[in-house]
């Protein structure tokens, strides 16, 4: 099979997944209950898909769909302030043709970028269980078997960074951090965002600059024009 045809499948069998019993009613109550400013739109209260270029050298990985973002257009950082910020800075990045992440059928193209996340359903309080993280991470694993040219993936936030680092089998773990790059197995790097969420932005903790400084690294170590040792 072609990847394209493997991610495929792999796309169709996240959507059907009912693996978690307390993620599924919690998206689909969102979904029913809605809120007030998107009452006359219809969510899409499933599972959702990673999305991005098939042969990609960046990853972004993500925490997990938004109530009323991912979960309710069907797309990961699309139609939420997490998702208004991450791709400004992506655009910027030049990983996507445009700055804005509307909904499904927005134009967006993403080029040298795949995102993902470690959840794919919508936690109650943004906050997965370990035994959803568990149950979920063979999507992960296997996107990153798929997406051979992978040379840096992009945590976003502790949880992430973690995740990626249990399914890499990194040991000793290392702490979190944002800038924070870790050597992974297949010739690849990791390295530590905090995630573009408001909690983080209206504090101050991540800045549109800081996000924008630590793509144009990544952008670096792809292109070969700098060795990620030399970031640590």
């Amino acid at each position: 099979m072609s990847i394209r045809s493997e991610l495929e499948a792999l796309s169709d069998e996240l959507i059907a997944c009912r693996a978690c019993p307390r993620l599924v009613a919690w998206r689909e109550e969102v979904s029913l209950r809605k809120r007030a400013s998107f009452a006359n739109e219809q969510y899409w209260g499933k599972p959702v898909p990673s999305f991005g270029d098939l042969y990609a050298r960046v990853m972004l990985v993500g925490l997990a769909p938004a109530a009323h973002g991912g979960n309710r257009t069907g797309r990961m950082f699309t139609g939420d302030r997490s998702g208004d910020l991450l791709i400004r800075a992506m655009w910027r990045a030049g990983w996507a043709n445009q700055p804005q992440s509307i909904s499904k059928d927005d134009g967006l193209v993403l080029k040298d970028a795949f995102v993902t996340a470690v959840v794919h359903c919508a936690p109650p309080s943004n906050k997965p269980t370990p035994q959803e993280r568990t149950r979920c991470s063979h999507f992960l694993e296997k996107e990153l078997l798929l997406l051979e040219k992978v040379r840096v993936v992009i945590a976003l936030g502790s949880f992430a960074f973690d995740s990626l680092c249990r399914v890499e089998g990194v040991t000793p773990r290392p702490t979190f951090g944002h800038g924070r790059w870790v050597e992974l197995p297949r010739q690849r790097w990791l390295v530590g965002s905090y995630h573009p969420s408001q909690q983080n932005t209206f504090t101050g903790r991540l800045t549109e600059d800081m996000l924008n400084t630590l793509f144009a690294e990544v952008v670096s170590v792809v292109q070969g024009s700098k060795e990620p040792a030399s970031l640590l």
